[in-house]
């Protein structure tokens, strides 16, 4: 494969990833206008955390669009399987941007609202470990985590390009009723449209040759397989656990957390997430460069220290702040230190598997970690906060890291026992 051809596949596979986080985060980013059309009239925070329910439940459906795709992904060609996540993200976006509201059709809307947004976590549990596959598998050696890297940083993008979105419609076109009444659909709509460019785009990239050269393979996607990598499964619940939720909590929660916790308008909060979420974007392929020159360890490790450590302080600091550049330094600095392992998770999964269950084995184990522990961060926060003992929430995403920067200190560095050349079991 050429150069030039690789960074075509790579661009193509990327603005996938872009459009199928576009509208995943979409739903995070509107809840605080939605919630109250979807459920009876409550208190801001009772309403909020119905919208965060159907969120984690989300999360939940992820382990299966794992699974499901993961299989289709080691069997059938990581192509294919990019190819059909994307279509199920276009419908969930489609479906919740038509939906009539509580009003209208009672308790539908919210049924309606969680068929949807379990539509849409299957798209983004296969979207994962099919996309970490391909980006690692297309990337030459030597700059594998440079390039790999860029899964963040267009899943980064799609949360700013909803975030901008909103931004747009607060600011230039619509009036706060107009949004909190109608104006909310028309980031769903775009979704739909986006990913049917996507799904276009996808079906003009390469296969790798990694997968080719293993599609001889009887077992390929087996459980059989899978189960033959014991060590590598754990390893990959245990260096996920701390790095998603740090992950939720600075990006998708946050914008909420600094209007519901630390008073700032929804406004304000949009454009203090907006500004720190595209430096964090900026700082995805740098820190990626990185590893590729000294080992993904140390970067894991960094994470591990300083998110255990620094986690409670940046918080607190937060949470008592009512100044916009303060939260915006205090916002900036936890995703610093998260970059530690969102630059080079991706890459760290794919090369601990071999080709015919790397699909499987990135995305399965990584889901279900995220399901349980990234989908519930938000919940667990605002149901802390309703009881009152919202600081509990610091320690809680504190001890979480802890946990993984042991799992850190004890396993190899990927970079130099990859496993992606690996063709047998």
């Amino acid at each position: 494969m050429t150069p030039l051809r690789r960074l075509q596949c790579i661009f193509g596979g990327s603005v996938g990833n872009l459009v199928e986080w576009y509208d995943w985060y979409v739903y995070s980013a509107l809840s605080l206008y939605f919630a109250p059309i979807f459920f009876p009239r409550a208190s801001p925070t009772a309403q909020l955390l119905n919208t965060a329910a159907i969120f984690a439940v989300g999360f939940l459906a992820r382990p299966v669009g794992s699974w499901i795709m993961g299989l289709y992904a080691d069997r059938h060609g990581r192509k294919a399987a990019l190819t059909l996540a994307v279509t199920f993200m276009c419908l969930g976006s489609l479906i919740i941007s038509v939906t009539p509201g509580y009003a209208e059709i009672g308790i539908a809307a919210p049924i309606i609202l969680l068929l949807a947004r379990l539509l849409q976590g299957l798209s983004v549990g296969g979207e994962y470990g099919t996309s970490a596959t391909y980006l690692s598998e297309i990337a030459t050696e030597k700059n594998r985590g440079f390039y790999s890297s860029f899964q963040y940083v267009t899943l980064i993008m799609g949360q700013l390009v909803a975030l901008a979105l909103l931004i747009f419609l607060q600011r230039l076109v619509l009036t706060p009723g107009q949004l909190e009444s109608w104006g909310w659909r028309i980031p769903f709509f775009v979704g739909a449209a986006g990913a049917v460019v996507a799904f276009y785009l996808r079906r003009g990239i390469d296969e790798t040759e990694a997968f080719k050269i293993s599609a001889s393979l009887a077992d390929r996607g087996t459980l059989r397989a899978l189960l033959r990598h014991p060590r590598a499964l754990l390893t990959v619940f245990g260096l996920t656990l701390g790095g998603t939720v740090a992950f939720y909590t600075y990006t998708t929660y946050m914008q909420k957390f600094m209007v519901n916790t630390s008073g700032f308008s929804k406004d304000d909060a949009t454009l203090i997430s907006s500004a720190a979420l595209l430096l964090f974007m900026l700082m995805q392929p740098a820190f990626g460069a990185l590893s590729d020159r000294i080992g993904r360890r140390p970067l894991l490790i960094a994470f591990g220290v300083l998110g255990a450590l620094g986690t409670v302080p940046l918080l607190t600091a937060l949470e008592a702040t009512r100044d916009a550049w303060a939260a915006f330094g205090f916002m900036l600095a936890g995703l610093v230190v998260v970059s530690g392992y969102t630059s080079i998770n991706a890459v760290v999964k794919a090369e601990l598997f071999p080709a015919h269950i790397r699909a499987l084995g990135v995305g399965v184990p990584y889901a279900m970690t995220v399901a349980i522990f990234g989908g519930s961060a938000e919940y667990i926060d605002l149901w802390l906060k309703n009881a009152g003992r919202e600081g509990w929430f610091y320690w809680y995403v504190s001890g979480c890291i802890g946990i993984s920067l042991v799992v850190y200190a004890l396993m190899p560095d990927t970079k130099r026992h990859s496993r992606i050349e690996a063709q047998s079991p």
